[in-house]
């Protein structure tokens, strides 16, 4: 019999479909106890060496976009079509409130009873890396288990979005059919990021502005570059309260999925994106270790006076706290 605190205790688990032990794994992975994080390192290495794998696909759009709706009726469309489903939601704005998305469920009321479905808010601790490296943790648990699908669901449009989109496979971008005020809103780049856009809220009264909504998004779509992964972005206008757009949006979606999958796209973006995570954990690894060095605290205290007293440029003081950490 394995302990709790052992990794073959959670994979067993996950492996048998038990999701309170998903649960705890998720849990497990975003602790900060250096035991757990040894347990949770050793648990997603055996994860990986199973090499399963699931549809992973980014939701995202501005607050008010109808996330939750939307996220709640393609969702039952594809738990209706015999899959299942992970919703990980990433809220890093909730500090405060640790997990407003919660309120949500109520929104997704026809997945939060079913038992293909888990819905599972990421704790966000003030920091994108480290958000970051808990939604991927959980993702590889969540493939681990077996969903055929799972929704990153990110909140507002920022930062979050970039981090997201080195996580999935497909970005789906919601806009209101008011989109021509909206468009000015959404930074660029994430117009770019997105492989589907959908206008959300096309419902019989909202038609007319849906359907200019979704010209001026294709507009503003042309003037991008092909992408590597030669798929032309779609726009496609919806309605998640009166089910409109859904059998094109799946029919996209299968499509998009056929096209990476054969062209060897999929595997070449997963591998990109490990090598990209490579990275950020060298930061992250480097930025801890550098803030509980004991000389370079001290020193800093002291140097951060002489910046403020105009004594010493940022960019020195810089090199003179490297300087110390380096220092054998």
């Amino acid at each position: 019999m394995h302990s709790n605190n052992d990794s073959k205790y959670f994979l067993n688990g996950i492996l048998q479909k038990d999701r309170i032990i998903l649960s705890k794994a998720i849990t497990l992975v975003e602790s900060t106890n250096k035991d757990d994080q040894k347990v949770a390192e050793e648990l997603l290495q055996a994860c990986l060496s199973l090499k399963k794998s699931s549809k992973r696909i980014a939701i995202t759009g501005s607050p008010g976009a109808g996330k939750s709706t939307f996220i709640n009726a393609f969702g039952k469309l594809l738990l209706d079509n015999n899959n299942s489903l992970a919703v990980l939601a990433i809220d890093p704005s909730s500090s405060k409130s640790k997990g407003s998305i919660l309120g949500d469920k109520t929104r997704m009321e026809d997945l939060v009873g079913n038992n293909q479905c888990y819905i599972r808010p990421t704790a966000s601790n003030n920091n994108l890396g480290g958000v970051a490296r808990n939604t991927r943790a959980a993702i590889i648990l969540c493939e681990t288990y077996g969903f055929d699908y799972i929704f990153i669901e990110t909140v507002g449009v920022g930062q979050s979005e970039t981090m997201v989109k080195n996580m999935v496979d497909l970005f789906l971008l919601l806009l209101l059919p008011n989109s021509g005020d909206e468009l000015q809103g959404i930074k660029r780049g994430i117009m770019e990021m997105a492989d589907i856009l959908l206008i959300n809220k096309s419902e019989k009264e909202n038609e007319i502005t849906a359907k200019v909504a979704a010209v001026q998004v294709k507009r503003a779509l042309h003037l991008q570059e092909a992408s590597e992964k030669d798929w032309i972005p779609q726009v496609i206008n919806i309605s998640s309260i009166n089910k409109i757009g859904f059998d094109e949006l799946i029919k996209q979606v299968d499509a998009y999925f056929l096209k990476i999958e054969s062209s060897g796209f999929l595997s070449f973006n997963r591998n990109q994106q490990d090598l990209f995570w490579l990275e950020e954990n060298i930061l992250e690894e480097l930025k801890q270790t550098f803030a509980d060095n004991k000389n370079v605290v001290h020193l800093k205290k002291k140097l951060e006076e002489k910046i403020i007293q105009k004594e010493i440029s940022a960019v020195q003081a810089a090199k003179l706290l490297v300087e110390k950490f380096l220092e054998k």
